[in-house]
């Protein structure tokens, strides 16, 4: 038994990389007859041995009715293996997105399949090399669903050959296929907590003294008014008093600039990256501005959700050999 498995597994192995090689990478894969493999199951190769062996019996006993019966369950036995190949023939898979996620997590890939109309394809089991199964029932011509994949580091990750199999409708036959899919998601370091980092200039870590910068919040002083301003900045008691124009200034109260350095952290390379996507990600919830250094790569101070991509991005990519 365990040889048996063994070679089944080597032979599986085999088939899955020519499969993968035969085919280039690509956006959409339409399964047709020279892609699906199709063999039968233990079931299978079982339900044979038992129409052989209803055969001899025929033969021996020149009985009729065995005749009868071993050539009806030889036509469900062809009828069945028609079934289970075209539950696969004919669905296009398209590949959406890759949902991005923090190294250790299961990472999401969005496909969608297609199927001909009149048709409703059964048990298709859907699994990456390193993910997890899904079992679907396509019930309508268009359906959307999502696929994990083990996350173990961070940068790009592609999900490797996506298996199709299905034994529909009576499990004698097992159809399958490998594709290959052109989907990618960025896995971004594990988050390890610390403490935040002091600003530029002095102060206590995460306790800056505020800064004054251009906003809407807090009057500041008057000017005189120029052409191109608002005119709702005019201070009309002013004008009044023959004071001539002046335009009210307001402004915001904000904690200085906060830089994320890769050099004051402390640990290994990979604690360090951890702990500064922490950071980035404690800051963003606060909408506190940050800068991120990595060696000689800046990332100027900034807020919201596009800086907090970015940030995250670079810590994902450093040292991976690409920024893309």
């Amino acid at each position: 038994m365990f040889l048996a498995d063994t070679l089944r597994t080597r032979l599986q192995g085999r088939v899955r990389r020519w499969a993968l090689k035969r085919y280039p990478r690509s956006r959409s894969v339409t399964l047709t007859q020279n892609r699906i493999f199709i063999l039968p199951t233990r079931a299978g190769a079982g339900f044979m041995l038992l129409l052989i062996l209803l055969l001899l019996m025929g033969v021996n006993y020149e009985n009729n009715l065995i005749y009868a019966i071993t050539f009806l369950a030889a036509g469900v036995f062809l009828v069945s293996c028609l079934h289970t190949y075209s539950n696969l023939a004919g669905i296009r898979l398209q590949a959406l997105r890759g949902n991005n996620c923090f190294a250790g997590e299961q990472a999401g890939f969005e496909l969608e399949l297609d199927h001909q109309a009149g048709r409703q394809p059964e048990q298709i089991r859907l699994q990456f090399e390193q993910g997890t199964p899904l079992l679907v029932d396509l019930e309508k011509s268009s359906q959307r669903l999502e696929l994990f994949c083990v996350a173990p580091a961070r940068g790009w990750l592609q999900p490797g050959g996506l298996k199709l199999e299905t034994c529909f409708p009576l499990g004698l036959f097992r159809a399958w296929t490998w594709v290959n899919l052109e989907l990618q998601a960025l896995v971004y370091p594990r988050p390890l907590a610390g403490e935040l980092p002091a600003p530029e200039g002095g102060g206590q870590s995460g306790e800056a003294s505020l800064q004054q910068r251009d906003g809407t919040d807090d009057f500041t002083g008057l000017e005189r008014f120029q052409p191109g301003m608002s005119l709702r900045q005019i201070d009309w008691k002013s004008y009044a008093r023959g004071l001539g124009l002046q335009a009210k200034q307001f402004g915001d109260q904000q904690s200085p600039d906060i830089w994320l350095d890769l050099e004051v952290c402390a640990g290994n390379l990979e604690q360090r990256l951890s702990r500064l996507t922490y950071w980035v990600l404690e800051l963003s919830k606060r909408e506190q501005r940050f800068g991120l250094r990595l060696g000689a790569l800046e990332l100027p101070p900034e807020q919201g959700e596009n800086h907090r991509y970015e940030a995250l991005k670079r810590l994902a990519l450093y040292g991976r050999g690409g920024q893309a």
